[in-house]
Formats: structure tokens, C-alpha cells, sequence
């Protein structure tokens, strides 16, 4: 918005709780450019503006999740192929999950996502996905029956936590690995507690493992007591067990 004619800038401008002097003083004020209709648009791509999308998404995740039954969010590999044993393990997780009294949350997409949410509404459970908005996103699965899609990673994988009781991890690439070794950091830093992960599939964890232990931990960047924060299994009815055991169930 321009400056009327004549009208000197004055030496210190205060919006709200923000203070502009000299050169950081901008013409006209806040509500004058909330009330005109003329000029760019970039405003909707600010800072200030992706904060409240920001809050938006919180508010909108809390309220949709906040009356859950007790849930564990269940991650794995996209790619994962429908007639693999993975998918067939994701499967009897996502039932055996409800059958144990819990919900089922995943990120919503194809591969084992899919598989533990099909799991889920086999057994006449709830199922839940929490999507996020990829250039290459497929959309939430046709298993999903309370959908969320997020802007955010941040927000999305605080819904994760926040209202879940544990993980359990299937083979996954970057995105798994992102989301296991974040809850991993949150029980080691004791940001969440009695929080089990479970990673399933030994042999595509073991060499996961084994750099953690004959390298992190043996380099001293790691403790040999964060072994501990996870478990490792093959076995459907052990991962539900190690998962929910913490949790009352």
C-alpha cells in the first residue's frame, strides 16, 4: 500500500507486540492491509500465515483423535508388494492389534500401511491413517476409515506419538527409518515414557542393528543401554505382545 501524499514515515511503528524503527518501518498499518482488496497475494505464503496453518492442522489432529481408544501406529515401506510376506505380516499385525483391544494407526498409504489398516478392518477395528502431502501421494488407502492429511511432517508425526501407545516398525525405507529412529530420540531423552518399539523382520533389521552396536555404540556416540529402547522379532503374536505389554493390555 502506498504512503499518502505528503505523509512523512514516522521514526518508530508498533503492529501488535512487533516494534519497526528507520528503515523497518512499513506503510500503512496491519489492519489497512487486511482490509484491501489491491496487491500482491504473497501474503498467504508468509511466515506469520504458515503459522496458523500450522495451528490449524494441530487443532484439527487433536480434535479427530483425541477420543481414540488406545492405539499403536504401525510403519513399513510403501513399496511394499501385496503378495509378499511383509504384506501378509502387516496383515495379521494390524488384526492381531485389534484382537488385543487397540486401534491401528499408520501414514495412510499403499504397501504396508495399507496391509496393517486392511489388518485392522478385517477384524472389525478402527483404522486410521495420517497422510502426508508428497508431489508423488497416492492418497490414503481404501482401508483407511478415520482420515487425516497433513501439510506438515512435524505435526503428523506428533500425532503419531501423541496418540499412540508404541510402534511397531515393518521394513521400510527413509521415511520408516525417519519415523523409528524420532521415537527412538523421544524414549531415550525420556520426552515420551513407556513408549515399545518393535521392529519386525530380523533379518532386515540385523544389519541395522549390528552398526548400532559394533559401531555407534562401540565409537561411544551411543549407550549400550539404548539396546534396549527397541525389540527385534519374527514373530506376529511376540511383536504384539512386546508392544502392548507396557501399556496394561
Amino acid at each position: 500500500m502506498s504512503n499518502p501524499e505528503g505523509r512523512k514515515r514516522p521514526k518508530e511503528q508498533r503492529l501488535g507486540p512487533v516494534i519497526r524503527r528507520r528503515d523497518q518501518v512499513q506503510p500503512g498499518t496491519t489492519d489497512q492491509r487486511l482490509l484491501d482488496s489491491e496487491g500482491p497475494s504473497e501474503w498467504v505464503h508468509t511466515d506469520p500465515w504458515r503459522v496458523l496453518r500450522i495451528q490449524s492442522e494441530f487443532i484439527e489432529g487433536f480434535g479427530t483423535l483425541a477420543e481414540l481408544p488406545p492405539a499403536i501406529s504401525v510403519f513399513g515401506s510403501a513399496r511394499t508388494q501385496t503378495d509378499s510376506p511383509e504384506y501378509a505380516a502387516g496383515v495379521a499385525i494390524g488384526k492381531a492389534l485389534v484382537e488385543a483391544g487397540f486401534a491401528v494407526i499408520t501414514g495412510g498409504g499403499p504397501g504396508a500401511m495399507q496391509a496393517a489398516n486392511q489388518g485392522a478392518v478385517e477384524a472389525k477395528g478402527i483404522s486410521v491413517g495420517l497422510g502426508i502431502e508428497l508431489p508423488f501421494e497416492q492418497g490414503l488407502n481404501q482401508y483407511v476409515d478415520l482420515g487425516l492429511n497433513f501439510r506438515y511432517f512435524f505435526v503428523r508425526k506428533t500425532m503419531f506419538v501423541k496418540y499412540a501407545q508404541g510402534f511397531v516398525v515393518l521394513p521400510g525405507g527413509l521415511g520408516t527409518l525417519d519415523e523409528l529412529f524420532e521415537a527412538l530420540t523421544l524414549v531415550q531423552t525420556t520426552k515420551v515414557t513407556r513408549f515399545p518399539i518393535v521392529l519386525f523382520g530380523t533379518q532386515y533389521w540385523s544389519g541395522l542393528v549390528d552398526w548400532l552396536k559394533n559401531t555407534v555404540i562401540a565409537q561411544g556416540k551411543a549407550s549400550e543401554a539404548d539396546l534396549l529402547l527397541f525389540h527385534v522379532t519374527d514373530d506376529v503374536e511376540e511383536a504384539i505382545s512386546l508392544v502392548t505389554k507396557e501399556v496394561g493390555k
